[in-house]
Formats: C-alpha cells, sequence, structure tokens
C-alpha cells in the first residue's frame, strides 16, 4: 500500500482546477471548503483522518499514533482522486497530504520517506491557509488551543519550504468566501491566459488586479491609440491671455479666500538625478584616460554639455565642497595638471564613495549658492510653499518620493523648516507617500510575452509619474498646487508667488461660479433661461460647446448633462511661449467621441508618421511647464474619486533594458495627461521666467539658478 502513495498522489492530475484548504486545527477549513463548494456547485474533499480516527478511538484502539500516517495519507488521496472525478471544474480539498506531512513532524518528530516525498510532490493550484483569527472549537479529537500561533507558523513556514504556491485568508466566514472567490475568478483567468498558479501569485502579491494584467498585455498586442490633434491651442483659442491688472485682480482674490480653503502644495519628488549626470557618466565611461586630452574627448564626441559643465564648473554650488574633498584626498591636487585636476573632479562628484549625486533623488543636491548657505530644491519648495500655499498662517507640503530616500529628505527638512517658519511666520507640515505597488506594470519581450528575468520571474516596472493620480487622490484638500521637484528658482520668489497665487485665483473664481450652477440645477425650478446661462459659460469659459439639438432634450435630461459635465475635478494650468523645450504642450484634440477637449498632450502621443499631425506639433505655440492649481472637491464639498477622469486608453509603450535584454514596458496615463483628461481645464499663458526646470546639472549656470 504503502508503495503506491507517490504514484497514487499523481493519479489525481485533471485539468480540475484543485484548491487545497491548508491550516491548523480549528481554523474554518471545513467551512471554507463546503461554502466553495456550494458556491461553485462542486464537491469537497472531507478530512478522511476524522472518520478513521474516530472510529479507531470508537473500537477501542486508542488514539492517533505514529503508525496510523501512512494509512491516513493513503486514504485521504484515494478520496481526493474519487471526487476528482465528478468534480465540476474546482475541487476544494479540506485537507491533503502536506498537512498530515506537518502533523507527523509536529507531534511525532518524524516523517515516514513515502509521506514527505508524496507530500512534496502532491500538486494543487494554490492553497488557501486559513488564519487562527476564528474561535477555537473543541470536537472530541482535537488536541488544544494552546500554542496556536506557533503551529499556525509551522504551518505556514512548511508551505514556504516546500515552494507551495499559498495565499492567508482571514476574517470571518462570509469576508472568507468573499475574498477566496474574488482569488478563484482571478486565477482561473490567470490559468486560461497561461500564466502558472506561481505567475499569478507574483501578480497577486505586487497588488495588481489581474484584470489590469489583461488590459496592459492587450494594449501591447493593440498598440495604443495615437492623440488626433486638431489644432494647437493658442491665445484666445484655448489659452487665456490676462493683463497684469487682471492678473493682480486673480491673485488678490485668492488671497482673500485663501483662509477659506484647505490647501496643499503636492511635489512629485521621488526621481533620481541620473539623467542630469548622464553625459558625465558617458564621459568617465569612455574618455581614454591618459591616452587623450579631455579637448580631444570633446572634439571627437561633439561633447559641448561636457565643454560648457568645465567652463561653468566653478559657478556650480557644489563646486567647494567638492574642491575641498579632492584636496584633502589628494594633498598635493593643486600641482595637478589640469585635465587630471577636471577628470577627478567629474570622477568624485559621481563617485558611490563620495558624493554619488547620479544616484541620488534630484530633490536633494545642492542647487542654490546663498551668502550663508547652498539650497537643495525641497528647500525652495518649502519657501515657496509658505509664500503661496498657505491659509490660516498653515502651510502643508506632499512629497512623492522613494521609500528609501524619504530619510534623506526628512534630514534636510529638519534642518531647514524651522528658520523658514519663522522668516515667514507659517508653519509648515511635511507629509509623504509612495508610489504603490499596485500601480506598477508587467514588461513584455518582442513577441508581446510577459518578460521573465533569469530566474524565471515575471518583470514588473514602475507606472511612471501617471501613478502618481493615486497619490494625488488621497489628498485631503480643496485646492492643490502641482509643481515639479526641480522647477525652482534661486531669484524672484515673490514674483514666482504672485503667478501661482493668480492661478488658483482663477480655479476659485471659476469654482465660484460651477458650484453656483450646480446647485441652481438642484433647484427643481431650473428654468431655460438658467440653462442658456450656463451653456454660454461652458462656452467663453471652459471652452465646451454643445451640439444644436442640445435644446431638444427634455429639460430633465438637459440637466442631468451639465450636471455632468459641471460636476467634475478642475485643473488651471500655467503655459509657456515654446522655446523648443522638449515635452508636451496645449492641443485641441478630438476624442473618440468626436468631440473636441483641451488637452496636454506629450510627442510620444502623437502620430510621427502622419505629416498633417507633424505640422501641428510643429505649429505649437506654448509648452507645458507642469505649473497647475487643482480644485479635488466638488460642490457638496465632498472629494472626487480622480480615478474616474482618467484616460485609460492614453498611456504610452516604452522600450527599457533589463539585465542587457531589450524588453517593452507600459506607463499609465501620465499625471497632468491623460490621468486629467476628463477634468475641467483652463490653460493660463505664465511669463516665461516662471519656469526653470534642471534637466541637465548645466541648467543650474543659468540666470535663474545663480546669485544676483
Amino acid at each position: 500500500m504503502e508503495e503506491n502513495l507517490e504514484q497514487l498522489a499523481k493519479s489525481g492530475a485533471t485539468p480540475i482546477i484543485k484548491v487545497a484548504i491548508f491550516g491548523p486545527e480549528s481554523t474554518g477549513k471545513t467551512t471554507l471548503a463546503t461554502q466553495l463548494a456550494e458556491y461553485y456547485k462542486t464537491v469537497w474533499v472531507p478530512e478522511f483522518a476524522r472518520d478513521y480516527l474516530q472510529e479507531k478511538l470508537d473500537s477501542g484502539r486508542g488514539i492517533c499514533d505514529i503508525d496510523d500516517m501512512l494509512p491516513i495519507a493513503y486514504g485521504q488521496t484515494k478520496l481526493e482522486n474519487e471526487s476528482t472525478l465528478i468534480a465540476n471544474k474546482y475541487l476544494f480539498c479540506d485537507t491533503n497530504l502536506l498537512v498530515t506531512k506537518v502533523f507527523s513532524e509536529l507531534y511525532y518528530d518524524f516523517c515516514d520517506s513515502l509521506l514527505d516525498k508524496a507530500a512534496r510532490a502532491h500538486q494543487y493550484d494554490l492553497f488557501f491557509l486559513t488564519d487562527i483569527d476564528v474561535p477555537w472549537e473543541d470536537d472530541g479529537l482535537r488536541d488544544s488551543p494552546e500554542g496556536r500561533e506557533t503551529v499556525f507558523e509551522v504551518f505556514k513556514q512548511s508551505l514556504i519550504d516546500n515552494k507551495k504556491p499559498f495565499i492567508t485568508i482571514s476574517g470571518n466566514k462570509e469576508i472568507r468566501l468573499k475574498k477566496a472567490v474574488a482569488i478563484i475568478e482571478e486565477l482561473t483567468l490567470a490559468l486560461q491566459m497561461g500564466f502558472t498558479s506561481l505567475d499569478y501569485l507574483q501578480i497577486y502579491e505586487h497588488g495588481i488586479s489581474f484584470e489590469n494584467i489583461k488590459n496592459q498585455l492587450a494594449i501591447f498586442n493593440d498598440g495604443i491609440l495615437k492623440s488626433i490633434l486638431v489644432q494647437p491651442a493658442t491665445i484666445n483659442n484655448g489659452i487665456l491671455k490676462l493683463s497684469e491688472a487682471e492678473f493682480e485682480q486673480k491673485a488678490n482674490l485668492f488671497d482673500a479666500n485663501k483662509n477659506t480653503f484647505k490647501i496643499k502644495k503636492f511635489v512629485p519628488a521621488s526621481g533620481a538625478a541620473s539623467r542630469m549626470f548622464k553625459f558625465l557618466s558617458t564621459f568617465l565611461n569612455e574618455f581614454d584616460f591618459g591616452n587623450e586630452t579631455i579637448n580631444a574627448y570633446i572634439n571627437r564626441k561633439k561633447d559641448t554639455e561636457l565643454s560648457l559643465f568645465i567652463v561653468g564648473m566653478d559657478k556650480f554650488s557644489f563646486f567647494e565642497a567638492v574642491d575641498l574633498k579632492l584636496k584633502e584626498i589628494y594633498p598635493d591636487f593643486n600641482a595637478l595638471e589640469r585635465d587630471y585636476k577636471n577628470y577627478y573632479f567629474i570622477k568624485m562628484l559621481l563617485s558611490p564613495k563620495y558624493f554619488d549625486f547620479a544616484n541620488k533623488p534630484k530633490g536633494i543636491l545642492p542647487f542654490h549658492k546663498y551668502e550663508t548657505h547652498v539650497a537643495t530644491p525641497i528647500e525652495e519648495h518649502l519657501y515657496e510653499c509658505a509664500f503661496y500655499a498657505a491659509s490660516n498662517n498653515q502651510s502643508n507640503l506632499h512629497l512623492t518620493v522613494t521609500e528609501n530616500h524619504q530619510t534623506q529628505f526628512e534630514d534636510i527638512i529638519k534642518k531647514e523648516k524651522g528658520k523658514i517658519e519663522a522668516k515667514s511666520n507659517t508653519n509648515i507640515e511635511v507629509s509623504y507617500s509612495y508610489q504603490k505597488m499596485e500601480t506598477d506594470t508587467i514588461a513584455v519581450d518582442a513577441k508581446n510575452k510577459p518578460f521573465r528575468n533569469e530566474k524565471g520571474m515575471l518583470v514588473f516596472r514602475p507606472g511612471g509619474h501617471g501613478a502618481l493620480i493615486e497619490n494625488l487622490n488621497a489628498i485631503d484638500a480643496d485646492v492643490v498646487f502641482i509643481k515639479n521637484i526641480d522647477n525652482v528658482i534661486q531669484n524672484n520668489i515673490q514674483q514666482i508667488s504672485f503667478y501661482k497665487k493668480a492661478l488658483a485665483g482663477v480655479l476659485i473664481e471659476l469654482q465660484f461660479q460651477i458650484f453656483g450652477f450646480l446647485k441652481t440645477l438642484d433647484n427643481k425650478e431650473v428654468d431655460s433661461i438658467s440653462i442658456n446661462e450656463i451653456l454660454v459659460f461652458l462656452k467663453k469659459q471652459l471652452n465646451i460647446e454643445w451640439n444644436d439639438d442640445f435644446h431638444e432634450f427634455k429639460l430633465k435630461n438637459q440637466i442631468s448633462k451639465l450636471k455632468e459635465i459641471l460636476n467634475k475635478p478642475i485643473r488651471v494650468c500655467g503655459m509657456v511661449i515654446n522655446e523648443g523645450e522638449p515635452g508636451g504642450g496645449p492641443f485641441w484634440v478630438r476624442g473618440t467621441d468626436g468631440r473636441l477637449t483641451l488637452q496636454i498632450v506629450e510627442t510620444s502621443q502623437v502620430d510621427l508618421n502622419n505629416k498633417q499631425q507633424l505640422k501641428i506639433l510643429a505649429n505649437a505655440t506654448h509648452f507645458n511647464p507642469v505649473d497647475l492649481v487643482c480644485g479635488l472637491k466638488n460642490y457638496k464639498g465632498e472629494s472626487f474619486d480622480l480615478k474616474r477622469f482618467v484616460d485609460p486608453n492614453s498611456g504610452f509603450i516604452v522600450h527599457k533594458n533589463h539585465a542587457g535584454i531589450d524588453l517593452k514596458a507600459y506607463e499609465l496615463p501620465g499625471l497632468w495627461n491623460g490621468a486629467m483628461a476628463n477634468w475641467l481645464t483652463v490653460f493660463v499663458e505664465v511669463p516665461l521666467f516662471t519656469f526653470n526646470p534642471v534637466k541637465t546639472v548645466n541648467d543650474l549656470l543659468k540666470q535663474a539658478h545663480q546669485p544676483l
């Protein structure tokens, strides 16, 4: 009998999806197995040991001992195989060979080699590990409730050690059933699509819904629809141009009302500075040190960036710190030839042993040199926050960071915040969030098949800054200022603040009108005069037009449609004159429903093989500097669910590299592109000096980043 155990355990292999309910005594295994069998109209496999040991006890042959392990294992497996033959798509097993193996080792400190081998080989599509968060029930055969935590950990470790795919199920019986059914539905879909149980478990533990995985794979196969540009947004044709007097009126409006709002500044700050120093990293990798001069390298590579860096080297705010360290490491540094000095300077700047700037987050690098100190971007954002994103002497700054970099931000903020608060008479609260793992996306190979690493595991990649719509969605604020971490300025902070407050004034003025209209639409006595007033507002203020047949709708349908259009989050976006910077711009775009809307469009979203689209792109007059003020609450004071307003078809397929192998990745609709595609949108021209990004280190040599 024992010799056939392993063969018997394998004989139950069928297309049936087999789920083992696994765990210590009195953890709800039988309850869950019967619930699932009833839900899926199939059979479940009861615990063979229960009847076996009861019969042994009743017959006077005593209680369970080591000699019972193999008969129990054989009986359980035979029962499971018989049930498999009559199962309907699914089979739920109240127990299994691995349970018998664990009990044998736990109670007798021994496991027969035949049982051990068969238990390891016995496969299920998934194990549900039942938690110990349910009350202990004594049935006369169970051991005791003492040490449940220890026993549970033994069971859990056995699944890990034997590489079994498992998910822990907790909660009451209703919660367990609901959770188990959701998992089984996703697992079934995963298996149908050719994934393994371990693949599904990796996806599940990553927190990604399998429906998202399915949609992402479809995007790789079908491609992404390109935006259909109709024309660039220009002054008085999608872009609002204000006089200085009008800007002042809007800024004053904001100042007069800001204390009635909860205000926050939102800064995506998780990006590393690797691109800032890319040309320097290339230089260190490709410079033939000792056999050519730096000037020869510059001529050979036509590297004007390196030439500019070296000429302006002593103007960087970090120059003195690096120079001091070089003289400390190399006592004869001053005697070295100029080429050697420059080479060692660049090497120390990027060396992981010393400054390691290319691997640090951009937000903590030294950007600006003042008389008393050197300031980082995060310090400049703190100053800005106190200047324009404050109400009732309270300012709130929210940073999205990489978790392992948070302490570096905290160290700088702890050191500088008090000085800024004293100077501005404003208390500043700083909060943090991370890009959620569940917003990562699956990578594929050249044939659009899931990409696997050297260990055979699926590879996931961050979903891009569009994933931060989740972080923004969690912000509790009426008005939110959004600005990139590197867009800071050393001079003219008062003027920067003036234009930011003016944009906020545009926003709250719009909100006053929109909220008023929505309250009117809630009034049952609304008439055609009110409807026409709203239609004029939509056209003049929000660039939204309606077909003539709108007036043919019944009044209640007109009201419903207008409420649907007006009750949305609002974004007011500053736009600067286009001077050839790479990035997105404002355009009129025709949607799949045929309607024209104002959108910020990236070059990668445009069909560059279409000459007409290329011409429209080239005629853009303005550029998106990521200078936004957003209204996140509706007219009832409730927060919008921002995920409802994302255009899921506006993501990006990008080409990346993993361990030297090319792959394709999907990036979610950009935070200020597709993630806000269905918001109410207003574009306002702002002065070019408000846009001072630091894309490469040489941008720090520009006037906006240099002392006056």
